[in-house]
């Protein structure tokens, strides 16, 4: 049985640096700053459509933001969700590794692959497998996994037959899901169950 945990939202905080970056780097630094265009977040943060959270000139910019210039500030410094996040997956993945196999899944392009590689290691992870998807290769990694934990509304709501664990976020509160998380500790009483 493979179980996959997705990194962002249930390992890393991403929307909360990116939230940080955006304030410091496009808000409060006036040299980036344009008269004509106002930059602004709007809250609560409670969608991953960052275009309805955070004022950019266009799709371009938001990519730019994200993939090219702030990659490393956002994917790689972001912190963990939870102070012993790490801890207790690392304890979960010894426990079970030789049960499951366990990977981590991560929707990244450009300049997040290598952050977020960063990220794994300066948190200590323990976890040998990773894989990065896009829109195009989702299917193809979901369809080879039989748990799936993760936060994002999209995943959860996919009609497919992975039997999905929800970690609880600001943006996912609305989706129903049988099996739900807030802490990573808790996965492991709903694997010894299932």
């Amino acid at each position: 049985m493979k179980i996959a945990i997705e990194i962002n939202g249930v390992l890393r905080d991403t929307i909360g640096k990116i939230e940080q970056t955006y304030r410091k780097f496009l808000m409060d630094d006036i040299l980036l700053e344009e008269s004509d265009f106002k930059r602004e977040v709007t809250e609560p943060i409670d969608s991953l459509n960052l275009s309805n959270h955070f004022k950019f000139k266009d799709e371009n910019e938001i990519y730019e933001f994200l993939y090219l210039e702030f990659a490393m500030q956002i994917f790689g410094h972001a912190g963990s969700s939870e102070t012993f996040t790490f801890n207790d997956l690392n304890d979960f993945y010894i426990e079970f590794r030789d049960k499951y196999k366990i990977i981590l899944i991560s929707d990244e392009i450009g300049k997040s692959k290598p952050s977020t590689l960063f990220f794994l290691s300066k948190f200590g992870c323990l976890i040998e497998h990773i894989t990065f998807y896009s829109k195009l290769t989702k299917d193809d990694v979901l369809s080879d996994v039989d748990i799936l934990l993760t936060s994002n509304p999209e995943l959860l709501l996919e009609n497919n037959n992975v039997l999905k664990i929800k970690y609880v976020t600001k943006y996912n509160q609305d989706i129903n899901c049988e099996n739900t998380i807030t802490k990573i500790k808790e996965l492991k009483d709903i694997i010894e169950k299932l």
